[in-house]
């Protein structure tokens, strides 16, 4: 069993945040592996399936970013999920934009939404970051994530969505490594 989260913000107009990146990764893997039709439960939006032989699931979180970590434990309680089992996708500033990095535990990095699942439930899950890069010109970190990707960047964002999508089936055996090489490889 493996739970897929990924983070952003739930209101219209974050859609196309670069903060929100992690529920468009979790819109394709949806729609790629044909998962349930999404629920809310748990404080997200949840739906269920299987990636080969394996049970998955997979949430959006709906309690805003900074509070991601409450819709978690819920869900890894109520299903008897191990953290292990938790794979987190997530924006990354320090990750030059469409590249991939993945990792298990550590800190937060200042991420609000990975500091709080670190809070709910630990330290001990993967973390697929991915690049959204620093701004060009002096911006506060917050405003920045919270602007919506620009032409060029969307249409990047689908080859990135697509490509991590067609390399799930290795995250799904917890190969993070290999993953992240495929993906930043395609």
């Amino acid at each position: 069993m493996i739970l897929f989260v990924g983070l952003g913000n739930p209101t219209p107009d974050s859609e196309n945040n670069r903060h929100n990146i992690g529920f468009k990764i979790i819109d394709c893997i949806n729609k790629k592996f044909n998962l349930s039709k999404q629920k809310p439960k748990f404080k997200g939006l949840l739906t269920t399936g299987n990636i080969g032989s394996k049970k998955v699931y997979a949430i959006k979180p709906l309690t805003f970013m900074n509070n991601s970590g409450i819709c978690i434990r819920e869900l890894i309680e109520y299903f008897k999920i191990d953290a292990e089992d938790v794979v987190v996708f997530h924006d990354d500033l320090d990750v030059e934009f469409g590249k991939i990095k993945t990792k298990f535990g550590g800190s937060s990095a200042g991420h609000n939404g990975v500091a709080s699942i670190d809070k709910f439930i630990g330290k001990d899950y993967s973390r697929v970051r991915i690049g959204i890069g620093k701004p060009k010109d002096p911006m506060d970190v917050a405003d920045y994530v919270l602007q919506n990707f620009n032409e060029d960047e969307t249409v990047s964002l689908e080859k990135i969505t697509t490509d991590i999508t067609e390399s799930i089936s290795i995250l799904v055996e917890k190969k993070l490594d290999l993953f992240s090489s495929t993906v930043n490889n395609r």
